[in-house]
Parts: C-alpha cells; structure tokens; sequence
C-alpha cells in the first residue's frame, strides 16, 4: 500500500568533472521511510549521487538526513561517520571470510550509539540466509552472495542504506530469486532505502518514490504512481511506459484460476497466483496494452473493460503515436494509441472512453 511521504532527506550537490565534462545538480526531497529509487540510463549521474550521499564524493552544497545535517556549508562528515549501509553491484564479501564471518565483522564494528535495531538473527532470517553461513563466497551463488551483502550492510545498525544496482550483476534467475528477498527488507525494516537501477521492472515492482536523472539532472521526483503517469514531458521508458497500482485481491473464481483484484476506482481480473483474499498486491499496467473505444465492446476476448475520461494527451516519442492519460476514479491510466486512432475517436480532455486492458502483470 502506498506510503504517507514525509521528507526526511534533503540534498543539494553540485559536483564538476572537467575532464569528462560532466555536471552534477541536484536539489531533491526524499521520504524517510521505505525505497526511493535513483533511475536513469548510463552515465546520467545515479551512481555519482549516492557517492556523494555516501561521502565518497565531496560535492559543493549540503545533505540532512533524518534531522542530522552530513553536510553544510562548514561540515563534511567522512563517510566512516555517516550511519550508513552500502551496498554495491558485486557483493564485495571479504573473499578470507565465511558468509557467517562477514556478518560478524559487521556485528563488530556497528554503531550502537542509537540501540541494536537489527539483530542477527532477524537479519539472517530476513534475507534467507541461515544454509550459508559456514561457506565461504566463493561458494556462494551470486544472489546469495548479494544477500549476505546486505545481511552486512544492515548489520553496521544504519540509519539509511544505499543500493547500487545490486541486481545489476545477476541473471534472470537469480534476480527472480533475491527480489522477494528485497520486498521483506522493503516492507519489513523501518530504514529509509536509496535504490539505484536501469531498470523498469525492477523500480515498477520495489520502489515507493521515484527520482530521474538526466545528464546529471533530476528530469522529475515524486511518489512512484504520480511520476509514472507524467506525460509533460513524457518519463524515456519507450515500450516499458505505464503505471503501477496497489490493489487488494478481493475474490477468487476456482473454475476458470482468476482472482478478482480492487484498486481505487475499479476492479480487474487477473490470472489466480495463489495470493490470499485481503492480501495487498501491487499491478503494472504497459500503455502499450491498453486501448480505447467510445462504446463497451462486450464482443472482446479483453474481459477488463473500464470507463473513464481523458484527462489529457501528448505526443509520444515517435510522431505516429501519442500517449493520453485516462482517469479512472481518482485512479490515472495511461495508453499509447496512434495520433490517426486519437483522431478519428476525437480523443480530447474530458471525453469518456472506455479502457481496455489487454494484460496486467502482477508485481506483488
């Protein structure tokens, strides 16, 4: 379910490279609780900014975290002075030490100062990680080994962790394996996460707030939804473009494997993944599968049909296409239709439609 956004993180970094001509600018607000997620292609500034986050960098301006100022115009607390976890694209275990023995060092050398907010045992039983603790990493798979990273992270008792693309490294499979993992620390541990990724999917499935960067530049910041369903200027996804919706499931139909999931203005049919009645679940919904029509089409394989109205329209990447922004309830949608289909169906702010969804992923 979505989060109340208190904004407990403020920066602002400017941070120069002449040699590769490359600017940071930064002036954000981020939530205390829960994971914002840095997003950008390659080279955008993502990385840099949690260096600077992190003092590994040293930018020009100030960073207050949860009430503490880490830098103002006379401070600049190092980063072994910063109540922070790290985690990095490779797990960076210490190679002479067991699963187990990582975790110690960590143990060791925490920062109690504020009490033990997580304990070992909670860590291990969190992340999935009690099978590994005598190996040694190079034993590990890859996502275990990333667990155990931040099993680590969490063990220094931070007060915000950073995560750097720590999917980054794995293949599908072991993605598909720590995911879950990550949705438990997410939901679970009351710790402010900074999530940095390339990827859609993943910022669609975990992420609570959403910052894009941009050549060094935050493009647009804000809660997740509200950020997805921007269309002035449109967010660079191409054909990962849409939104993501919280819902609950709300029936189940045993004889065709459905379950009927409610969202704030509607509700849809999706394919039965086992998940409870009454438990919280979170939708993708691609624009590139929704269309529209003027009239209910009844004689449709597309059993989820909506009504709403448009509340606005853009041009899309391509000139062929536009994307328009449907409101459903106080819920948006957004769908990618050609500029000829907006025409001929007089697409226009306040005109009623119906919407139908072709397909509606499951993201929990």
């Amino acid at each position: 379910m979505p989060l109340t956004h208190t904004y407990n993180i403020r920066a602002q970094f400017l941070l120069r490279r002449p040699v590769r001509a490359f600017v940071l600018d930064v002036d954000i607000s981020l939530p205390g609780r829960g994971i914002t997620a840095i997003f950008g292609q390659s080279g955008s500034g993502k990385s840099t900014l949690l260096r600077c986050i992190a003092g590994l960098e040293r930018p020009v301006g100030w960073l207050r975290v949860l009430g503490e100022d880490w830098q103002a115009e006379r401070l600049f607390l190092p980063t072994h002075r910063r109540p922070l976890g790290y985690v990095f694209q490779e797990a960076s275990l210490f190679p002479h030490l067991s699963a187990q023995g990582n975790l110690n060092y960590a143990h060791r050398r925490a920062d109690r100062s504020g009490g033990e907010r997580f304990t070992q045992n909670q860590v291990v039983e969190l992340l999935g990680i009690h099978h590994c603790l005598r190996q040694m990493p190079h034993e590990l798979s890859g996502g275990e080994r990333q667990r155990v990273a931040i099993a680590r992270a969490l063990l220094i008792q931070p007060r915000l962790l950073l995560m750097d693309e720590p999917m980054a490294s794995l293949d599908d499979q072991r993605k598909a394996e720590i995911l879950p993992y990550l949705e438990r620390v997410r939901d679970e541990i009351d710790l402010p996460i900074l999530y940095v990724s390339h990827s859609v999917a993943e910022v669609s499935r975990l992420a609570h707030h959403l910052v894009v960067l941009d050549d060094g530049r935050v493009k647009t910041q804000g809660p997740l939804t509200q950020v997805l369903t921007a269309i002035h200027p449109p967010l660079p996804l191409g054909e990962d473009a849409g939104v993501v919706l919280d819902a609950l499931v709300a029936a189940r139909d045993p004889r065709w494997h459905l379950v009927l999931v409610r969202f704030a203005g509607g509700e849809l049919w999706l394919r039965d993944e086992g998940d409870a009645e009454g438990r919280a679940v979170r939708l993708r919904i691609l624009a590139r599968d929704i269309s529209l029509t003027l009239q209910e089409q009844r004689d449709s394989s597309i059993a989820n049909r909506l009504q709403g109205k448009v509340a606005a329209l853009a041009e899309d990447a391509h000139p062929a296409m536009c994307l328009v922004q449907v409101q459903i309830g106080p819920t948006t949608l957004l769908a990618r239709i050609t500029q000829r289909s907006a025409d001929q169906l007089g697409i226009a702010p306040g005109r009623r439609v119906w919407v139908q969804i072709k397909s509606v992923a499951l993201v929990r």
